[in-house]
């Protein structure tokens, strides 16, 4: 767990985080309930039942992992055709609202506006990066990795390697993994961040990882550039 004992005044100004890493669902927009209800629908259209803790139980999935999930609970489809389904229907409800977290869009703002490289990674495929891309201003991502785009899904590392990988790319810079912040709510994803070395920071949603090699904080609400800098500081006291 990180050190808390440091002296932010010591002399030399600490350098704010390298670079931030996001996931998307549960993280930054609260789409988990639009994921549970197209699983639920799609499991009942093919005579079965789908309870809200089987559909938790899927939350930051690599998403063939929950299609063969939904199979062996009575879909009988492609697991291409699961996914595409899943898919269209998140897309329609962030159509209607984008459910932001708290604080999530100050924060990626406010990195933005201090110059920090951001890249989003989600298992989520890029029709619904889509939808979030378009509410937010230009350039506020250098780089995003969707589902589709790695071999190997959360919680894997490979997805959040290749989002540093494609920073250090678009920054012309190289960025230390342990100096780069990646925020998660859930236990593939924490571990996915966790594994690749960045600095893992655990927002809780609609599920509870509980305690790790990872930063925890209750909500996104109030953080701002100074207290993450502050975070890497005291790893590094």
């Amino acid at each position: 767990m990180p050190s808390t004992s440091f002296d932010f005044n010591s002399g030399s100004a600490p350098s704010t985080p390298h670079a931030v890493l996001w996931d998307m669902d549960g993280t930054l927009i609260d789409t988990e309930p639009y994921w549970i209800v197209a699983e639920a629908e799609l499991v009942a259209a093919h005579g079965g039942t789908w309870t809200e803790e089987q559909g938790l139980s899927l939350v930051g999935s690599a998403l063939p992992n929950s299609a063969k999930i939904l199979q062996e609970a009575g879909v009988n489809l492609p697991a291409r055709e699961i996914i595409e389904l899943l898919s269209s229907q998140v897309v329609a409800g962030l159509r209607k609202e984008i459910p932001w977290r708290p604080g999530a869009r100050e924060l990626l703002a406010a990195c933005h506006a201090a110059g920090i490289p951001q890249a989003l990674v989600t298992m989520s495929e890029r029709s619904i990066v889509k939808e979030l891309m378009d509410q937010l201003p230009q350039g506020t991502f250098q780089a995003s990795v969707t589902g589709e785009e790695v071999s190997l899904g959360k919680p894997h590392p490979e997805p959040y390697l290749t989002g540093l990988r494609l920073l250090q790319e678009a920054s012309g810079k190289e960025l230390s993994a342990e100096k780069c912040i990646g925020f998660e709510d859930s236990v593939p994803g924490i571990a996915s961040a966790s594994a690749a070395g960045l600095h893992a920071v655990l927002v809780p949603n609609a599920t509870d990882p509980g305690d790790g090699k990872w930063r925890r904080i209750d909500s996104l609400d109030g953080v701002d550039v100074e207290e993450m800098t502050r975070w890497l500081v005291q790893v590094s006291a």
